[in-house]
């Protein structure tokens, strides 16, 4: 196992350090539009720092992807409709242990949408940037646990089978307060820019 998630971790800073040169973008540029430092932005491209999810979302919002769009594009030579459960693309975060599942679409679909589902240990709190939130749209459904939904000044507890679609961009955290884990599905509609 650990010999796969060394290999995604290096694979996706091969795939930010990408997005950036593909843009034309010095580190400092990137460090600039996503507020990641310069050192830190490095230290994963080259695969000495396992970015935290946080990181991540800060990231995919600079270069206008979303989290999903990021992590899939690490996807290699995967293809076909069918995405076996054992085949999805798993992440976790280094700081939080926060497990998050990409379910659809697979590989090189051109759906507008992404499906993920996200499982949040006991305690742990995952915040994004509201530039990660700019160009998609989002529903948030409980599937298992508690979860503390904060969304700019607003903070909404969510228990099993509730349901939230996101307001307009805004700094959001996703928090479980509770002792047991909180699994969460997320579908993300990317909007035309």
């Amino acid at each position: 196992m650990s010999t796969i998630v060394d290999d995604l971790e290096t694979r996706l800073g091969a795939r930010i350090r990408i997005e950036r040169e593909t843009r034309g973008w010095s580190l400092t540029d990137l460090a600039q539009r996503s507020g990641v430092s310069r050192a830190m932005i490095n230290k994963v491209e080259r695969g000495e720092a396992s970015p935290t999810a946080s990181l991540l979302g800060r990231l995919s919002g600079a270069f206008g992807l979303t989290l999903s769009a990021l992590l899939a594009r690490t996807e290699t030579n995967r293809a076909g409709r069918l995405v076996r459960a054992g085949d999805q693309l798993r992440w976790t975060d280094p700081a939080t242990g926060y497990v998050r599942r990409q379910i659809a679409p697979a590989p090189g679909s051109d759906l507008p949408f992404d499906l993920v589902q996200v499982e949040l240990p006991p305690g742990a709190s995952v915040s994004f940037p509201a530039s990660a939130y700019a160009f998609v749209r989002q529903v948030v459904w409980v599937l298992d646990g508690t979860l503390t939904f904060i969304e700019g000044d607003a903070a909404h507890t969510l228990t099993a089978g509730d349901c939230l679609e996101l307001g307009p961009p805004s700094d959001c955290t996703f928090r479980n307060d509770k002792k047991r884990p909180c699994r969460y599905a997320v579908v993300i509609l990317r909007q035309s820019q």
